[in-house]
């Protein structure tokens, strides 16, 4: 399946926890002031990759301990996205997904396809980034309003679980 990409990071260690390989989709609706990856907004910017060659790279690399999905709006691509999530999860790695939309925000569009992605997806840093509430002092996120929640738990739950890394 062909997916709209900015990029690709292939050992990122600040879009989660672990090395990541962080794979950047192309186009976002959100348009948030000051957003970090504004060469990402354009739907007709980026290139067309194959998720077969994404999938190689990522079984390729033994030092991965998860993806990210982020962007632009990795919820615009959700098909592409989620056959992403499951071969990473076919090679044991964990899935971060950043979106501009809130969990209920992804509930109520009802969309198979997103529903699909969460159930694969981790770990989902959720809402939009917003220039005033920026501060360097969130782990893995921009703005405070922004939640990075558990989604297996939460939807076995069904309601948001904030994700509490594990202290050893």
């Amino acid at each position: 399946m062909k997916i709209q990409l900015s990029g690709i990071v292939n050992d990122s260690i600040v879009d989660g926890e672990g090395i990541r390989m962080t794979i950047f989709t192309q186009g976002c609706p959100h348009h948030c002031p000051d957003c970090h990856n504004p060469q990402t907004h354009s739907f007709m910017g980026g290139y067309e990759a194959d998720t077969d060659k994404i999938l190689s790279m990522m079984s390729e690399n033994p030092l991965l301990d998860g993806i990210t999905l982020s962007g632009g709006e990795p919820m615009q691509q959700p098909e592409a996205c989620y056959i992403l999530a499951e071969g990473a999860k076919k090679l044991n790695l964990n899935v971060w997904v950043y979106t501009g939309y809130t969990w209920e925000e992804l509930l109520k569009k009802n969309n198979p396809s997103i529903q699909k992605l969460l159930q694969k997806t981790d770990i989902l840093i959720d809402g939009r980034f917003i220039a005033s509430l920026r501060s360097l002092e969130l782990a893995f996120k921009g703005s405070s309003n922004q939640r990075t929640i558990d989604v297996q738990k939460s939807l076995l739950q069904n309601h948001i679980i904030l994700y509490k890394k594990n202290v050893n």
